[in-house]
């Protein structure tokens, strides 16, 4: 009788009675939901102001990184947005590129087989402040004063929270190689307990000094008649080319990075047109292939051939399709996804093709897990040659063969032991970033996941910023990806992944999570949780996903082992049924076990009968939302 109610909850018809460990939020005017309470709150301040969503959302980010919400202001920002006024969805790439000097033949020279994961040669050019001057500058109402009044009342000093002031003492070793982050963050330098407490006002003078700049160069623009946009961007001047630049530039390299003035003077944020795809009437929309976005498509491509709701929610058999699916995409974005603006170009066209997902799916063995999954050949579904069957075959995958009887191991997968452990394995595939999530009543809805310069973190010199880490994103070595091998200029491939859905040329879905290489995989079922199950976008935040480690980690170590992939590695949730598991195990897969399956799933789902929003955060993190 037992076992008869625990296998109701994986029939095809969910009933979802349970109640949700976070409530569901609603508003009618306006919703604002991110990484940290206090961050969310500043949102709220903005469109208590009369701020629209692109306000509320720069004054979040701006929050977040001010505490240090696994990024700050040295990171990265990639953004949708849904404009009103023209009913289209756009995207901004405020992603950094790598800088001067940045070679495969100057990270080999120190033994690495990765760029590093930590320190000034991790860092790419900051991208969060353009980011934020940008899209203020272009689809926002407010002043960049207004708009960093909360991000500078929390510089001034805020009651620090346990999850970053404990994160600073774990890494307080790290921090200590680096003047300037020592400074700021080890708060009590040589008592046992180095780093701020729980609820320690905690004071950032150099960032607001920062900020403070920022303001004064738009202020001062005003006076002289400029325009907001004008004004917004004399302080985006001021950070990329000005006397901000120089003591971030200074700073740097006096801690051994490469990064010059003329890296940053040459960057710029880029609008874009996204990548799209169609899942049952719902169009859904990612960033380009510089990210993992597209996997997200791909998956849902692959997966529209399978009757997906007939196999019940997180059976064996959808366990089994969902991560098979994931697997061929990840292989697809570890082999060909890159820097869209720099050659080579990638296949994007025949990858998102739904005859190309036809084939992948019918790759797809239905009794047991494909260890040897690897990239397919797009390039005949866009009308041309592949012209790295070479290198695909050396690395012991036969494009050619698109049935699923294949029985050979690629050569990147022997079962090599990792040097790392599977607790740093897994902080690996976990690692960083948060997520920003608001809409309002005039139509204005952003999905930003932003990350970088997370702790431990390098600071540039006086400026209280601190240094991404995403150069470690990049390859040395063009037989893994020919696409991403790291170049002064060049954005690295990056996990970092809002999501935007329309229904019938509406907003329907506003969605992110943090995560490193799981953002996809938990994006896709939280999608299908609502589209196939039915579950309200709480319930779909908080439930049960699964884990593929099938796949080449973005984030890590710095020796080939320890990014390789791990196959029919499955992480499941704890409360799976031991007749799951015993089926699964039965397919060839390895079982782990957490009660932690997700990272913070936050989203916004439009009730357009009602006329409301509804808001999702998950209970993973400090993650919040406020609405009204």
């Amino acid at each position: 009788m037992k076992k008869l109610l625990i296998a109701s909850l994986f029939v095809s018809s969910f009933t979802f009675a349970q109640q949700t460990q976070k409530p569901p939020l609603h508003g009618k005017n306006w919703m604002a939901i991110t990484g940290k309470p206090l961050a969310a709150t500043a949102g709220s301040m903005i469109f208590q102001k009369g701020g629209n969503a692109v306000d509320a959302s720069c004054a979040m980010l701006a929050a977040t990184c001010t505490m240090w919400d696994v990024l700050s202001w040295g990171g990265e920002t990639q953004a949708l947005i849904y404009n009103p006024k023209t009913k289209k969805v756009i995207a901004i790439n405020a992603m950094g590129v790598a800088p001067t000097g940045a070679t495969p033949e100057f990270f080999k020279s120190k033994g690495m087989n990765f760029p590093p994961q930590y320190g000034p040669l991790a860092a790419t050019t900051p991208g969060t402040p353009g980011g934020i001057c940008f899209m203020l500058a272009e689809y926002g109402t407010m002043s960049l004063k207004e708009v960093l009044a909360p991000a500078m009342d929390l510089a001034a000093g805020y009651p620090i929270e346990a999850q970053t002031a404990n994160s600073i003492e774990r890494g307080k070793d790290q921090i200590k190689q680096w003047q300037y982050s020592k400074q700021v963050f080890l708060t009590h330098a040589g008592e046992k307990r180095e780093a701020p407490e729980a609820g320690e006002i905690f004071v950032q003078k150099d960032l607001l000094n920062t900020l403070t700049k920022m303001v004064e160069a738009e202020q001062n623009a005003l006076k002289t008649g400029k325009s907001r946009k004008e004004a917004i961007y004399a302080a985006y001047d001021r950070f990329y080319k000005g006397d901000i630049a120089d003591e971030f530039v200074r700073g740097a390299q006096e801690q051994g990075g490469l990064i010059t003035k003329a890296d940053l003077a040459n960057w710029k944020p880029i609008e874009e047109e996204p990548l799209q795809t169609n899942y049952k009437g719902i169009d859904v929309y990612k960033l380009k292939q510089w990210t993992q976005g597209p996997v997200l498509l791909q998956a849902l491509n692959i997966l529209e051939n399978f009757d997906l709701k007939n196999m019940g929610y997180n059976s064996a058999k959808y366990i089994h399709t969902v991560y098979q699916a994931m697997n061929l995409s990840f292989a697809d974005r570890d082999f060909y996804y890159g820097d869209s603006y720099v050659a080579p170009e990638e296949p994007m066209k025949g990858l998102l093709s739904k005859s190309y997902a036809k084939q992948r799916a019918a790759q797809i063995r239905m009794d047991r897990n494909d260890a040897n999954a690897g990239p397919g050949d797009p390039y005949p579904f866009e009308g041309k040659t592949n012209p790295y069957i070479g290198l695909l075959k050396s690395r012991g995958y036969d494009v050619k063969d698109t049935s699923n009887k294949r029985g050979f191991a690629p050569t990147h997968d022997q079962r090599q032991l990792a040097s790392i452990t599977d607790a740093e394995y897994k902080d690996a595939l976990w690692m960083g970033t948060t997520s920003v999530e608001a809409a309002d009543k005039e139509g204005w809805v952003v999905s930003i996941t932003p990350s970088g310069g997370w702790l431990p973190a390098c600071i540039a010199g006086r400026t209280g910023v601190g240094m991404s880490q995403r150069m470690q994103s990049f390859v040395l070595d063009s037989t893994i990806n020919p696409f991403n091998v790291v170049a002064p200029g060049k954005r690295p491939r990056v996990t970092l992944t809002p999501s935007m859905a329309l229904k019938e040329g509406k907003p329907w879905l506003s969605f992110a999570v943090q995560g490193g290489d799981t953002q996809d995989q938990n994006l896709l079922q939280f999608f299908l949780n609502m589209v196939e199950f039915g579950m309200t976008v709480q319930e779909a935040s908080e439930a049960a996903n699964i884990n593929t480690n099938q796949l080449w980690l973005s984030l890590g170590g710095n020796k080939t082992a320890d990014r390789a992939p791990r196959s029919g590695n499955l992480l499941l949730h704890s409360n799976t049924p031991e007749w799951v598991r015993k089926e699964l195990r039965n397919m060839g897969y390895t079982l782990s076990f957490e009660d932690r399956t997700s990272g913070p799933i936050n989203a916004i789902w439009f009730d357009w009968k009602h006329g409301s929003f509804w808001g999702g955060s998950s209970n993973h993190g400090e993650d919040y939302g406020i609405g009204w």
